[in-house]
């Protein structure tokens, strides 16, 4: 392990003059302003863990004999090291700014990687920023981008980009309002399962009759939750039943065998929310005559609809239902979410008309609703930063 002073008029230059002198695995220890610039402590081949070796093997080893008193020894660099971290009293305050300096690195580095891309590959360049202006993940903008890329014709180099898209989305292919069965739908608190719910029942009413469907909740956690349900029911003119636990539920689906289609809403929870696994073990067991739908809302962060999806395929998944498009800025992380965990989109709904604003799911469709949604006035200007940022976390990636 080295350990390095440097000195420079700025925080740039300083960083410029530990790159070059020590390299890239570089571990800055401190910083601070004095006369005349800025001085940085660097060190390389840095090992936290030597920090408390020489403590802990102190303590575990058994005190040799006494010897004869021996004159002091060079510090070893172990010692160096603790010592320089024992003159820093704010430790917490001096990684937060290392991560600060990280990120500046990061953004300038973006910066000019969209620069040498525009430079050397203009259509991809343009291709992968638009991409990622539609919120997909980075890994599938570059691997879209990569594949339509053509040398001149940016336009045709677009349009195959946004089919490369629509071939990789999964749909379901089928429409439930004619095969029928019993349908689960599950999925975090607000994401507008219960309505759901009421426009699939809804949709099937004006087809067979009211006498052919029924409602079954598992909803026994929130007072009132019910309640929503019930209204609906009574509205569509269906039955309503109340599944307790598993044997409650096997037991009332029995009960329903004559009913062609039976829809089950299930409680809202957090994707960390414990109860989960019960609720989704009670649908795992009827897993041979239920079909289970994740109902996602597309007005989520990336990071939570990654989450979302992660957590509820404990349990085999026929697919999902996308809501809130009407209420979402971009629909590219469902989008890459599903494509990456392969999970087919059976409906989407935009809006909160029963039964109106459900559709069924087309690849194409959806596409196109998420290049509307990106030229949405005052929505293009946030994915150019949205594009950035993501530019930044492929630099970050690939600097590691």
């Amino acid at each position: 392990m080295q350990i390095k002073r440097f000195f420079a008029p700025d925080m740039r230059q300083a960083i410029r003059l530990v790159r070059e002198e020590i390299g890239p695995d570089a571990v800055i220890l401190s910083n601070e302003r004095v006369a005349g610039g800025v001085e940085i402590v660097a060190a390389t081949d840095y090992d936290e863990a030597q920090l408390a070796a020489p403590e802990s093997a102190a303590q575990e080893q058994t005190p040799p004999p006494a010897v004869a008193a021996q004159p002091p020894s060079t510090p070893t660099p172990g010692a160096n090291l603790k010592n320089i971290w024992s003159q820093e009293p704010t430790l917490v305050e001096m990684r937060d700014e290392l991560r600060t300096l990280r990120g500046l690195l990061v953004d300038q580095l973006s910066g000019l990687a969209w620069g040498e891309l525009a430079r050397h590959r203009p259509v991809y360049a343009r291709l992968l920023r638009r991409l990622l202006a539609l919120g997909l993940a980075p890994e599938l903008a570059g691997q879209l981008a990569s594949t339509a890329q053509e040398q001149r014709d940016y336009d045709h180099s677009w349009r195959l980009a946004l089919g490369g898209l629509a071939h990789r989305l999964p749909v379901a292919g089928d429409d439930l309002m004619q095969r029928g069965g019993v349908v689960a739908l599950v999925g975090p608190t607000g994401v507008g399962k219960t309505t759901t719910a009421a426009k699939l029942a809804a949709r099937f009413v004006l087809r067979n009759g009211a006498n052919r469907v029924a409602f079954v909740t598992t909803d026994c956690y929130r007072v009132g939750a019910q309640d929503q349900l019930r209204s609906y029911a009574r509205i569509l003119g269906v039955p309503m039943h109340v599944a307790q636990d598993s044997a409650g539920l096997h037991d009332t689906l029995a009960n329903l065998y004559d009913k062609d289609l039976v829809i089950v809403d299930t409680a809202g929870m957090s994707q960390r929310d414990m109860r989960l696994t019960e609720q989704l073990g009670m649908l795992d067991r009827e897993h041979d005559t239920v079909h289970t739908y994740l109902v996602l809302a597309t007005n989520m962060q990336r990071s939570v609809v990654y989450e979302t999806v992660k957590s509820f395929t404990a349990v085999p998944l026929a697919g999902c239902m996308l809501t809130k498009i009407d209420e979402a800025v971009s629909l590219g992380a469902a989008l890459s979410a599903l494509i990456e965990y392969q999970l087919p989109v059976a409906y989407v709904s935009d809006g909160q008309r029963v039964p109106e604003d459900l559709h069924i799911a087309r690849q194409h469709s959806l596409v196109a609703r998420s290049v509307s949604i990106m030229q949405q006035p005052g929505v293009t200007n946030e994915f150019d930063e949205l594009a950035a940022v993501a530019m930044g976390e492929m630099v970050a990636h690939a600097h590691g």
